[in-house]
């Protein structure tokens, strides 16, 4: 079980939020606060592994077609469900803006070895930074993560 804590909540609660289910490579269902939450992991974008707008704008932009965007979105988040599971804990961490326009909540998500997940997603290709201020704290160390991913051809980038 993997343990993720919030910071910038009560010390009562410990900023504890389980996971529930896994949405996508940057996305989450949990517990937290005693209710449940949609989490977005703040500066990464993994890609879509729905066909959806997002998806049609990305394959645009990439010059990809829709299938292979959500064949990298499967990817990402089989990835991210070879390291978190349903009912593991993590620790969540706000940055400027708690939450975003679809009402999640914006976080940095740690393991109970304090690795950030945020981190390690991209470090092992399977993601790649996005930065949408004021929530900008770890954008240096997600752009290093992503150098090293990419000059080690690692997860989607092995291609």
């Amino acid at each position: 079980m993997v343990t993720i804590f919030v910071s910038g909540c009560s010390p009562k609660s410990r900023n504890l939020a389980t996971v529930i289910r896994i949405v996508d490579g940057d996305t989450y269902s949990v517990i937290f606060e005693g209710k449940k939450e949609k989490i977005r992991l703040i500066g990464i974008d993994t890609p879509e592994s729905r066909s959806n707008k997002k998806a049609k704008k990305d394959a645009d932009l990439s010059n990809n077609n829709v299938e292979d965007i959500v064949k990298l979105g499967k990817l990402a988040t089989e990835f991210v469900k070879s390291i978190l599971k349903p009912k593991d804990t993590l620790r969540l961490e706000f940055d400027l803006r708690e939450r975003d326009q679809y009402g999640r909540l914006l976080v940095y998500a740690y393991f109970a070895n304090g690795e950030m997940l945020n981190e390690v997603i991209v470090k092992n290709g399977y993601a790649s930074p996005l930065t949408y201020p004021p929530n900008v704290k770890y954008a240096k160390v997600f752009s290093a993560a992503f150098q090293y991913a990419r000059e080690k051809k690692l997860g989607l980038w092995s291609k």
